[in-house]
């Protein structure tokens, strides 16, 4: 199935032709709504037509409104659960079982622990001493990203920050071209047009060259701009790839999960991440929504080891033949003296990440914050905790400000992103529309020292339920490259005022009812 759209390239207006939606991913989620529909009505058919079993019914809806209640999720994820188990009937609770947690096959955790246990070993003693000796706050936010995400701390480790998606695209074409014996790639959107095939036909060439070429990406990222089979149409020329949780049509939460990731590592020496996707919205090859401002980051020494592993598992888990391990994943490199400290790190849903990294780095930044916090996301939907760890922050002094877009990819969850306004405002919180158009960049910088660049949104896709991963970095060259793109990008955005927030009763009362719902979008 096809689609045909129109975008304008730089003066000229181009007709393109898109993948849209393949029967595979139609029939696979046919397949979930039958199963779970059947689930629900078998168990109301029995309630009806067994005797006195309406009672076990009853006592299972007892039981997961206690275990809801008791658990130690969210409260804002807790609310919209039970009003479900309790406004609907039978259907409530049923939906609750299948979809509250992802239910792990033990294949799958097996995999997992077996993959961790074979990855690199790095004791990170000395340089937690170091850097606690510099700052000791520094050092409590990394030994606690270190601890929760099985990450590790390291320096000596080259930065190269890119402002735009367009500044990166030939520093990453020029150490693709440079790779000598393997490429790993994974990313949520991979979209066939300049970027991606101009990748692509690297990639050809380095796997005909004898290279280790694996690709990842999301099935339901690409679900409308790659064919349902492209891992074999890659396979085709030499490149193993796969796609992230394929969809199969199971009652579970397999449509939550997803790898948000955005992974290149080159040869165990180079690495790329931040918020880039390979489609050409990306570099501003096509107009989407405005002026597409992303930011990304070039790594380069013993650092990007975590980003191989961090690929590593994904792919594991995602192919029938585990990877390989072997010591040319994790080069030693020597000569490179960059100053400041870094932790490529991994966050993702329970029970694979049993603490929230993402917001537990954004929180420690907010809570140690003296000068400033400035943070930029696509989308600003938060639960409590972390808009009271926003409020908290403004309230003492600290001058905190939000860069969300002024022209919106998705119209609902923009709404719901201005619903959160005045309430951050009113604790003294600046917030920012970047007027040029779309800000996709996911950056958060506090006090000049201390940052993180990656994949990780200000909402509950990217905090709660999918894989994501970031760099905390502390006195890094690329802070201060960091600051002065953000500073820029507030002389482009437009600063909220309360007299742009007023909206009528009815919309009021929409978007209330839409902030009850949001962790479960």
């Amino acid at each position: 199935m096809k689609k045909k759209l129109e975008y304008q390239v730089r003066d000229k207006t181009v007709e393109r032709e898109y993948n849209y939606i393949p029967c595979r991913y139609i029939l696979a989620i046919v397949i979930t709504v039958f199963e779970v529909a059947a689930i629900v009505g078998i168990v109301i058919a029995l309630c009806y037509f067994v005797p006195y079993f309406y009672i076990l019914a009853w006592l299972t809806e007892i039981f997961c409104v206690i275990r809801i209640v008791s658990s130690d999720d969210n409260p804002d994820y807790k609310v919209p659960w039970l009003l479900f188990v309790l406004i609907l009937p039978v259907a409530g609770f049923m939906l609750y079982l299948i979809f509250y947690s992802r239910v792990l096959k033990k294949k799958y955790v097996n995999r997992m622990k077996e993959l961790k246990n074979i990855s690199y070993r790095r004791e990170d003693g000395e340089l937690l001493d170091r850097i606690r000796s510099e700052s000791p706050v520094a050092a409590s936010q990394a030994n606690m990203v270190c601890g929760i995400s099985e990450a590790h701390l390291f320096t000596d480790t080259k930065q190269t920050y890119f402002p735009l998606g367009e500044d990166m695209y030939p520093s990453l074409i020029a150490d693709l071209e440079a790779a000598e014996r393997f490429i790993y790639m994974e990313y949520f959107i991979i979209e066939e047009g300049r970027f991606w095939n101009s990748i692509l036909e690297v990639l050809k060439a380095k796997a005909a060259q004898g290279v280790d070429v694996k690709v990842l990406y999301d099935d339901i990222g690409c679900m409308m701009t790659l064919p349902g089979n492209y891992h074999k149409i890659l396979a085709s020329y030499g490149i193993e790839a796969a796609p992230f949780s394929r969809l199969r049509g199971s009652a579970d939460s397999e449509f939550n999960n997803r790898s948000h990731r955005k992974i290149t590592v080159i040869d165990g020496r180079v690495g790329y991440t931040g918020g880039i996707n390979l489609a050409d919205e990306y570099i501003n090859e096509i107009v989407k929504h405005g002026h597409w401002k992303d930011t990304g980051i070039r790594l380069e020494g013993e650092a990007v080891w975590e980003l191989t592993r961090l690929f590593l598992l994904d792919f594991g888990i995602n192919v029938k033949k585990m990877p390989k391990y072997h010591e040319e994943l994790f080069p030693r490199q020597i000569g490179i003296r960059d100053g400041g400290y870094l932790i490529p790190f991994g966050d993702g849903p329970r029970p694979l990440y049993n603490r929230r990294v993402g917001k537990s780095v954004i929180q420690n930044m907010l809570n140690g914050a003296v000068r400033y916090v400035y943070m930029t996301s696509p989308y600003l939907i938060i639960d409590s905790e972390l808009c009271g760890s926003v409020e908290n922050a403004a309230l003492r002094g600290v001058d905190v400000r939000i860069i969300v877009p002024h022209i919106p990819d998705k119209k609902m969850v923009f709404e719901m992103t201005r619903s959160f306004y005045p309430r951050l405002m009113a604790a003294g919180v600046k917030i920012y529309e970047y007027e040029p158009g779309f800000i996709h960049a996911k950056s958060y910088l506090c006090d000049d020292d201390i940052a993180m660049i990656g994949t990780i949104n200000l909402d509950y896709r990217s905090l709660v339920h999918h894989f994501e991963n970031g760099v905390w970095m502390y006195k890094c060259e690329a802070i201060g490259e960091l600051r002065d793109d953000i500073e820029k990008t507030f002389e482009k955005s437009i600063r909220i005022t309360s007299e742009m927030l007023k909206i009528n009763v009815v919309k009021r009362f929409i978007n209330a009812v839409i902030r009850i719902f949001a962790p479960m979008l």
